[in-house]
């Protein structure tokens, strides 16, 4: 009966709907009609004489009418989920479908049936009324087809009984004229089975245009809903942390820029974790990962809700707000912070961790200057120790004018030679006598005087001048090394330093190496000096601290004391002297807690036979008891400052007579 044969089951499914939705409406349109015949029928029974096969018969009628409309009335699973929408349909919808259109067919034929014992009112068309009865027969059975278009079981069900029994009384009663008439019923019946069936296939035709219609419309509906998801995704993984949550870099310079843009007075903080490289070290990234997370957490339930938060990368974060709307300070809001971060954390030692910030709400030109100043702020910060915050005053306005200029005219410094290398003696147990010299680089900017040597390493990073500034001092150093030999001075040896920069970004050990191979200079006279920050990356540098240390280059770990330093970094190092960091030797005389850090030390360099240098001897106090604890080596500003190079030569030349102290103390006055 189906039009065509479905290759999608969905839209076959679909289309049953849509004929057990139209079988429904016309069945109900066509039953007041059925019964109003069927009224017509009862009351020429009666007026014949049939009054009680009449009563019967309606009865019978009615009663599988009201039943046909209780069924067009019932609840059908399948046509409840297809009005709802947007729910599939499925099998369990397609069987309650299907199961009401058989419903259907069989209430159809019923009451097919009932009309087919209509010739019981008329004798079998032989009373006066038959031409009655087979006019209602054969409008019915028209009817019947001409609004079952939907479903073509359902009228022929119900036009085949009556037709059939038509035909079949005309046969029995015989005669040419009722054996023709008999014959054109059953022309009759074919012909509106056809036409019920082709009626079928232009329904069910009709509803596969409209059902795939609205599948097209329903798909391109979805199809933009995702494509509309996937460009929101996309902005969102474009402008946020997908560790996090928090805004990434991207995002956080478009809300940044927004809020300049806006007149706005704005404030910006810095964030950047202290301590996290150890977490990671020691407990591994999925651990530093959630560390990360949970802290990310932690920022976005501390600050308000006007403030942006973003994570920059690693383990950096940032805040920026409009001051206008967020009642708390910045410093108090700065201090919460760190207090929030410092909280206990389940899966590790929370006094490995915890939190520098740099803030700054001046006015600015850009976002690029307010993050520098933030920037100076956090730098600031972080050399104060952990825990701290710091706002952009005009003291760090002043420093960060200096780093700007460094870094502007150090290349030209170099260049021209502007740079200077002096050189501090390191003394031996007496204080007197000259064990090896230290080079320290010296800068006299023409504008801001000596730059601090951190800022010149630093100048130089940003400047991309690392590499430059190493060979300068490993040149100056070397020159140093030349110079002594010259005078026979083959026992002193010159210590260069080497910042966690350079060590990490440059090679270091071919430069050096090469350089003293070209030079001639054995590599035993050079020592190198790094900091403990280096020491704390220990991966990154073993393999250029190895090449070094093999080719019999000394390492010296300075600062010592003041980070994380441990047994297995100094074997790894292969470190043969460490020198305790000026802040545990200054007022040594009077602190009991720094003479046992530096007892202790001195104990260390004894069991693993490292030599052992204290930095930062200022007073005669400090150094009778650095000797009284037997200190085998000493350097600071007590014994001797540092010296350009013709002034420290000078004083070597003249060292087998002359008082080493009171000399050096002339000459760096």
């Amino acid at each position: 009966m189906r039009s065509r044969s479905s290759t999608e089951p969905h839209l076959d499914r679909l289309i049953r709907r849509d004929q057990l939705d139209a079988v429904r409406g016309s069945v109900q349109q066509a039953l007041p009609v059925n019964a109003l015949l069927g009224l017509a029928s009862f009351l020429v029974a009666l007026h014949s004489g049939h009054g009680a096969a009449g009563a019967l018969w309606f009865s019978a009628s009615t009663l599988v009418n009201g039943l046909r409309f209780g069924l067009c009335r019932a609840r059908c699973e399948g046509l409840a989920i297809a009005a709802d929408g947007g729910t599939v349909f499925g099998e369990v919808a397609s069987r309650s479908v299907d199961r009401h259109l058989r419903l259907a067919c069989l209430a159809a034929l019923l009451s097919g049936s009932v009309w087919a014992f209509l010739p019981i009112l008329c004798d079998g068309y032989t009373a006066p009324q038959t031409l009655f009865y087979l006019t209602i027969t054969c409008g019915i059975t028209a009817g019947a087809v001409t609004h079952g278009i939907a479903y073509a079981r359902i009228p022929i069900c119900f036009i085949t009984p009556p037709l059939l029994s038509v035909a079949g009384c005309l046969l029995a009663v015989g005669g040419f004229d009722r054996t023709c008439l008999a014959a054109t019923v059953l022309l009759y019946l074919a012909a509106l089975i056809r036409s019920a069936i082709a009626t079928e296939r232009g329904f069910r035709e009709t509803s596969r245009l409209k059902n795939e219609a609205t599948a097209l419309a329903e798909a391109r509906k979805a199809a933009h809903a995702s494509a509309s998801a996937l460009a929101e995704e996309m902005r969102e993984r474009a402008t946020h942390d997908g560790l996090t949550g928090l805004l990434n870099r991207a995002g956080f310079v478009q809300r940044a820029e927004e809020r300049l843009a806006s007149g706005a007075p704005v404030c910006l903080m810095l964030l950047d974790l202290d301590g996290f490289k150890s977490v990671n070290d020691v407990y591994g990234h999925t651990t530093g990962d959630r560390v990360l997370i949970e802290v990310a957490r932690r920022i976005r339930a501390a600050v308000p809700m006007e403030c942006d938060a973003a994570r920059l990368g690693g383990d950096e974060f940032a805040l920026v707000y409009d001051t206008t709307r967020v009642i708390e300070s910045p410093s108090a809001l700065a201090d919460r912070l760190i207090r929030t971060v410092a909280e206990p954390f389940e899966s590790f030692d929370t006094r490995r961790l915890g939190m520098s910030i740099g803030i700054c709400q001046r006015p600015a030109d850009s976002l690029t200057h307010l993050l520098s100043c933030a920037d100076e702020a956090l730098y600031a910060a972080k050399h104060s120790g952990r825990n701290h915050f710091r706002l952009f005053d005009e003291g760090l306005r002043t420093r960060l004018e200096v780093r700007r200029d460094c870094e502007r005219d150090l290349s030209q410094a170099l260049a021209e030679g502007a740079l200077e290398m002096w050189f501090q003696p390191i003394f031996g147990r007496d204080g007197r006598s000259v064990a090896n010299l230290e080079a320290l680089v010296r800068w006299r900017h023409p504008v801001h005087g000596w730059v601090p040597p951190a800022d010149l390493i630093a100048a130089a990073a940003m400047a991309g001048l690392t590499e430059s500034l190493l060979r300068f001092i490993l040149e100056q150093t070397c020159g140093m090394l030349c110079a002594l030999r010259d005078r026979g001075l083959h026992d002193l040896s010159v210590a260069m330093n080497v910042s966690p920069r350079e060590m990490a970004q440059i090679a270091v050990d071919e430069i050096v190496l090469g350089r003293l191979r070209v030079l001639g200079l054995p590599a035993t006279a050079l020592e190198i000096e790094i900091t403990e920050e280096t020491a704390l990356d220990i991966e990154a540098v073993q393999g250029k601290l190895l090449a070094l240390s093999r080719a019999g280059i000394r390492m010296a770990l300075d600062d010592f004391g003041t980070g994380y330093s441990s047994l297995a970094s100094l074997r790894q190092l292969r470190a043969g002297r460490v020198k305790i960091d000026r802040s545990l030797v200054t007022g040594l005389t009077e602190a009991e807690d720094k003479r046992g850090l530096v007892q202790a030390v001195l104990g260390l360099g004894r069991a693993l036979g490292l030599e052992v240098v204290a930095e930062g001897v200022e007073t005669a106090d400090d150094l009778a008891t650095l000797q009284s604890m037997g200190c085998p080596f000493m350097q600071g500003y007590h014994l001797g400052r540092p010296q350009p190079a013709e002034d420290i030569l000078r004083f070597l030349d003249a060292r087998p007579g002359a008082d080493v102290q009171t000399q050096l103390h002339l000459r760096g006055a």
